[in-house]
């Protein structure tokens, strides 16, 4: 297996793929996918997976964020099979098998992941640092409510990290004793202690709109 990603496949990809992030909202722009192939290169090799088909699987992930947000996963699954121009690089049964992955990324998603390559962007793509995530979810906040003031911001915001991080929340990770199992233990903690996490909503949401 090659340690490193084939070099006219990475140009390729920063040439004609990751440009598109940069329409999206702040939560999934360019900043994030960068993150999500570094941590899904970092896994791939801890795991033995292919190098070349991480790196698509990452940088194709959220292309489906283009249409439906709710659907984006499938999406962003249809564009990357449909991209005749990977058939340079990849097999038929690699590119079902990246299909599959990218369709297997999102953080709602009730079954595991078919494969050990849906499995690693899934966890590339849950960055659960405590302060990564309140800075992400107040930036979608911002971007999608506009009309919301501090307050509504706040309730919104409070609900996503319940709805979704909290015990009972429907985030789901797939492979164990990784860095976000660390991570997700220590924004419960904080999700259970409402001040502290108010206080912290306060001071990032101020940094973020230049208000006090």
């Amino acid at each position: 297996m090659a340690d490193r990603v084939s070099l006219d496949l990475m140009e390729f990809v920063e040439q004609q793929i990751l440009p598109r992030y940069a329409s999206f909202d702040k939560a999934h722009n360019m900043e994030h996918v960068t993150r999500v192939i570094r941590r899904s290169e970092t896994l791939a090799r801890q795991m033995g997976a292919d190098l070349d088909m991480v790196y698509v699987i990452a940088a194709y992930h959220d292309l489906g964020l283009e249409g439906p947000r709710a659907i984006h996963h499938r999406t962003s699954g249809k564009i990357l099979a449909a991209d005749a121009r990977l058939k340079k690089w990849f097999s038929p049964t690699q590119i079902r098998l990246m299909k599959e992955a990218v369709e297997d990324h999102r953080a709602s998603a009730s079954n595991a992941p078919r494969s050990i390559y849906g499995k690693i962007v899934a966890e590339a793509d849950r960055d659960l640092d405590p302060e990564m995530v309140i800075t992400r979810t107040i930036q979608f906040g911002l971007d999608h409510y506009p009309e919301y003031g501090r307050e509504e911001q706040w309730k919104r915001f409070q609900e996503h990290l319940d709805n979704k991080y909290s015990s009972h929340g429907y985030i789901r990770l797939w492979i164990p004793g990784s860095q976000n199992e660390h991570h997700l233990k220590a924004l419960r903690e904080l999700i259970n202690n409402p001040e502290a996490l108010r206080k912290r909503f306060d001071e990032i949401f101020s940094a973020l709109t230049n208000t006090k």
